[in-house]
């Protein structure tokens, strides 16, 4: 007689908003504070998760991460693990990070950025910004410079990269949890969350580059044991 197999979850988030997302300001390992408007994400977060039941949570070193998942853990006293791994932890933009998105698209229209090192950091713009970068340079150059995936900006890290820390976390998540048989939640950030669903949801470089996610939401895995 065959044994019914059980699924175990990953609940997975983004941090709230920061001050340097509000203000348009590549973040990446600056350690910028959540908001008011960012605990508010955060709790948003904690009232979805509410009623579901986790027994160990992840986080990175950077305060966004741990501060919204405290918010998360008021209504999870089964949750006794805590483990810090900075394999989920944001893209890092190099010599960019602090630089405004406007003055990004500034140099961009200046043509001080080498499109082939910059054009994959076009995709952490919002969709509005995106649209004044097409603007900007025309349909036909857009659509060479903006599609990026695995050319980092100096110092900093592609797509490409980021996807290589983040399968070694989900390869040992996954014996972790089969391991310890435990539900996890993720307090993790806007890049490593897209290729973790990338890997997760079996996506095409394509999709992955275009995704925005949420600041707002939970994204569901199940896993068999």
């Amino acid at each position: 007689m065959k044994t019914k197999k059980r699924k175990l979850h990953i609940y997975l988030f983004r941090h709230g908003r920061t001050t340097y997302n509000v203000k348009g300001i590549f973040t990446g390992w600056k350690d910028a504070k959540l908001t008011k408007g960012g605990i508010n994400d955060a709790k948003k977060i904690a009232r979805k998760l509410k009623n579901k039941k986790f027994q160990a949570a992840f986080y990175t070193r950077l305060s966004r991460s741990k501060d919204t998942l405290k918010y998360v853990l008021k209504y999870h006293p089964e949750c006794k693990i805590l483990i810090e791994d900075n394999r989920m932890i944001e893209r890092s933009y190099g010599i960019l990070e602090g630089m405004s998105h406007k003055a990004f698209i500034e140099k961009i229209g200046d043509i001080e950025f080498d499109f082939k090192v910059y054009g994959d950091t076009i995709e952490d713009l919002s969709p509005k910004l995106r649209d004044k970068v097409e603007s900007m340079l025309g349909m036909e150059e857009y659509e060479k410079i903006h599609r990026g995936w695995a050319t980092p900006p100096p110092y900093g890290e592609s797509f490409k990269m980021v996807k290589k820390r983040v399968k070694r976390f989900i390869k040992d998540l996954k014996k972790y949890m089969r391991r310890n048989n435990v539900n996890v939640a993720i307090s993790a950030h806007g890049n490593s969350i897209r290729l973790f669903r990338h890997i997760m949801e079996k996506s095409s470089t394509f999709e992955t580059c275009v995704w925005f996610v949420p600041y707002d939401k939970v994204y569901d895995y199940a896993i068999e044991v």
